[in-house]
């Protein structure tokens, strides 16, 4: 029964202690998380407002957020008496430990700060990148998201992406596409050339500035190949890309000129 009261004792005398310290560090806590969320909304609507680059944008409030988190840490810890400059020696020495198990998340936070500062792409650009093609999402800290052709999310290192060949697709403005039509020997050149530029000029998605082209590009072994340019805006390309090859096929047909394909040839045997 004593040590029972003994211990009971105890527990008020660390209560007293320790009691204000942890109800004050919790309310720090609560108020500091309502601050953070607080300025990173009123910064996140300056930026909307002064127009930020939106890569820009997510990747500054990423950087804003952990920082004021890891500030509102250590206040905390402050306030339940332990010594910070003892425990940022501490923090220290285990980030020494865990920045050489996690090298890789130190590069790919560095390719992080390269890309937002030499910008080889930004949200909404169309590139290919570590053998992926698509439309960047967003440019976090540590990866960038984009969106391929086929709607899959396609999340990428952005250590790899800042040391890698990156293809900018928009950057310019204006993108051409490549397309190979291919008709009989026996068909006129200009009269198919005249076909397949009048499908080009008449496509409205199609630009006339640089002016689309119509070449000769190969003497195959059964057709003669043109190489069929038009160029369009980023956006517009998959539309153009497909509609060139219908629309062209259709206007082949009509103006009665040839499309080869493969014949198949039985020989037989005369038992």
């Amino acid at each position: 029964m004593e040590k029972a009261t003994e211990w009971f004792n105890y527990g008020i005398e660390l209560a007293k202690e320790f009691g204000p310290k942890l109800l004050t560090a919790i309310l720090i806590y609560l108020v500091g998380s309502w601050v953070i969320k607080k300025i990173v909304g009123a910064t996140r609507k300056m930026m909307a407002k002064s127009k930020y680059d939106e890569s820009l944008q997510g990747f500054l409030l990423n950087l804003i957020s952990w920082a004021l988190k890891i500030f509102l840490i250590l206040l905390v810890i402050s306030q339940l008496g332990v010594d910070v400059t003892t425990f940022a020696a501490v923090i220290a020495a285990a980030g020494l430990a865990v920045g050489l198990a996690l090298q890789g998340s130190l590069s790919n936070f560095a390719g992080g700060v390269l890309i937002m500062i030499f910008k080889p792409y930004k949200v909404g650009d169309l590139i290919e990148a570590q053998g992926e093609l698509g439309v960047v999402k967003d440019i976090e800290i540590f990866t960038t998201k984009m969106t391929t052709p086929e709607n899959k999310l396609a999340i990428v290192p952005n250590g790899a992406m800042a040391n890698g060949n990156i293809v900018n697709y928009t950057a310019e403005g204006v993108i051409r596409v490549d397309t190979t039509i291919g008709v009989g020997y026996g068909e006129d050149i200009k009269k198919t050339k005249e076909v397949l530029l009048n499908v080009l000029t008449s496509n409205p998605l199609v630009l006339q500035d640089p002016a689309p082209s119509v070449n000769v590009s190969e003497l195959a072994d059964s057709s003669v190949n043109f190489a069929v340019r038009p160029y369009c805006k980023p956006e517009h390309y998959w539309d153009v890309y497909f509609g060139t090859l219908e629309n062209c096929k259709l206007a082949l047909d009509k103006a009665g000129i040839e499309i080869p394909y493969p014949h198949s040839v039985e020989i037989h045997k005369e038992g």
